[in-house]
């Protein structure tokens, strides 16, 4: 039996009267890369800001588990300790540090140096431009070289669970698909990742199982590749 990482019971967040998630019901496992998918508004991040404790004022009700103990109420360090790790939409970049600072503040909770600098160095290898531009500030970056920076800080921690908000949003198709094939690749490695994504087609074929949200509730969940050939999922949101 596989290794529960994240389990969502009955979430429901509500911004006064306006109801943003209607109890939904998620789990993640171990080494599964697990996508959450669905149109602009549908409440995918504000799910993902309620895993980590990051919503504005509002009323949050159900139970966030994470390897079987309770999230709510956990500061945002205290996650990031325990290895669990977010790449927020629009990246959230330390824009006044350098490339190279901002990937010493994703390593802020280690004290292996050498292991440090031997991870920095093969964030520089997978993404060489950050390399090329090691001590330029990060607000100078490119919104693709800033997502590439958001995603190896996040992964300096050695993350059990990687949370990915929205990767894609507003990058090239070519920054898309290298984006991509390293979140397919750091799945493969064996971190557990929870990915919200738009690009519905490009998240249901490199996830393995697949949730699908629409107006604060599940709608659907099963099998990712099957999703990709269900004709509700094609007509919805791969525009077939």
């Amino acid at each position: 039996m596989s290794e529960n990482i994240l389990s969502i019971a009955g979430l429901k967040v509500a911004y006064g009267g306006i109801k943003a998630v209607k109890g939904l019901d998620l789990e993640v496992n171990r080494g599964e890369l697990v996508t959450l998918i669905g149109a602009n508004g549908a409440g995918k991040t504000t799910t993902l800001k309620a895993i980590t404790g990051t919503l504005p004022p509002c009323k949050v009700e159900g139970e966030i588990r994470y390897l079987g103990q309770p999230l709510r109420g956990t500061a945002s360090f205290r996650m990031v300790q325990r290895k669990l790790a977010m790449v927020p939409e629009g990246r959230g970049v330390f824009t006044r540090m350098t490339i190279h600072e901002n990937l010493m503040m994703g390593a802020y909770t280690r004290t292996d140096k050498a292991g440090i600098a031997q991870d920095i160095e093969q964030w520089f290898t997978v993404f060489p431009r950050l390399k090329e531009r090691a001590g330029q500030l990060a607000g100078t970056l490119s919104g693709g070289e800033q997502q590439m920076l958001a995603m190896a800080r996040a992964l300096m921690c050695h993350p059990t669970l990687l949370l990915l908000d929205e990767p894609s949003m507003g990058l090239s198709p070519i920054m898309v698909e290298k984006i991509f094939e390293v979140i397919r690749d750091v799945s493969r490695q064996g971190i557990t990742i929870l990915l919200v994504e738009q690009n519905a087609k490009l998240a249901l074929q490199a996830a393995h199982r697949a949730y699908v949200m629409e107006s604060g509730s599940l709608t659907m969940t099963g099998d990712a590749a099957g999703m990709l050939d269900d004709p509700r999922v094609r007509a919805a949101y791969l525009g077939e």
